[in-house]
């Protein structure tokens, strides 16, 4: 992991900022809970709405984040999802309204910045090596599994690949050709680019019986590739240890996106034993009460 850069204010500089070959004119950041003004046990850069944090902290968070996003790109702006722990995905555009209902985005207009909130849960980001498509999910473990081995990855890159092929024949209308042959998804998945942020880590994310058999009873290979994420606590009978990361990277490359970057399911990345980098809703909402939301943003300048 490694600090934001310095095109972001020096008062963020524990923010993240993927490290991955990003084509030009893409930018990306993750928060942490530092940085704001929010109370224990939002402390500080809360930027969730709906967790119970002051309403007044939470707006002066998110202006921050916008402001920083601005200082990279005058007209970003950050749209914030509500999430449901389901597969559905938008189009961002200048005009998409915050509170739009989905766990995933997509976006090809400069300035519209995909936002997925967490706190546990996986953010994954996406960006064509074109530098004109990019995409944000949130995976949490019902979205990720989804149903028949097809969850929230799956139908975020679906609507990936579309924008791609849109805009590869606007270009190839442009340089003359009136019918331009569209590249394959397995061609789109080769040329693009995924980062996964921080999550609950695999020495944390204790799993009942039924979790382990949405992955682990999937279809054909992916199936049983699954298994593998999954360790059976002696101490406690129908109890696994599941890491969360390990299976997104494996629904990725099922799809023919390689090139993965960010998490690997060390414990640097894990939201639960980094207390003081990460909100956990597992760790905290029990212990204290409630827990914040950090996010996880990519965008177009």
């Amino acid at each position: 992991m490694t600090p934001v850069s310095s095109s972001v204010p020096s008062r963020h500089a524990d923010w993240l900022v993927p490290d991955w070959p990003a084509p030009p004119g893409v930018h990306a950041l993750c928060t942490t809970r530092t940085g704001g003004v929010s109370r224990a046990p939002y402390d500080q850069f809360n930027l969730g709405t709906h967790v119970g944090d002051d309403p007044l902290a939470v707006a002066a968070n998110r202006q921050t984040l916008q402001s920083a996003l601005q200082s990279t790109t005058p007209d970003a702006r950050a749209v914030f999802l509500n999430q449901v722990h389901g597969d559905g995905v938008v189009l961002l555009n200048a005009s998409t309204p915050d509170g739009t209902e989905a766990d995933a985005c997509v976006a090809s207009a400069p300035g519209a910045v995909c936002t997925i909130m967490v706190a546990d849960c996986l953010p994954v980001l996406l960006a064509h090596r074109s530098g004109q498509v990019v995409a944000a999910a949130h995976a949490g473990w019902r979205g990720l599994a989804g149903h028949a081995g097809q969850g929230v990855l799956e139908s975020v890159f679906k609507h990936f690949c579309h924008e791609a092929l849109v805009h590869h024949a606007s270009i190839a209308i442009k340089n003359g050709a009136s019918a331009p042959d569209s590249p394959a998804a397995s061609e789109l998945a080769a040329h693009t680019l995924a980062w996964l942020g921080p999550c609950i880590g695999p020495t944390a994310f204790e799993v009942g019986a039924e979790v382990r058999a949405a992955f682990c009873d999937a279809p054909g290979a992916l199936g049983a590739a699954a298994a593998p994420c999954f360790v059976a606590r002696p101490d406690a009978p129908g109890k696994y240890l599941c890491d969360l990361a390990g299976l997104a990277r494996l629904r990725l490359r099922a799809m023919g996106i390689t090139h993965i970057y960010g998490n690997d399911s060390t414990p640097p990345w894990c939201t639960v034993t980094q207390a003081s980098r990460f909100f956990s809703h597992r760790r905290d909402s029990a212990a204290l009460g409630g827990s914040g939301r950090f996010a996880a943003c990519i965008w177009r300048g």
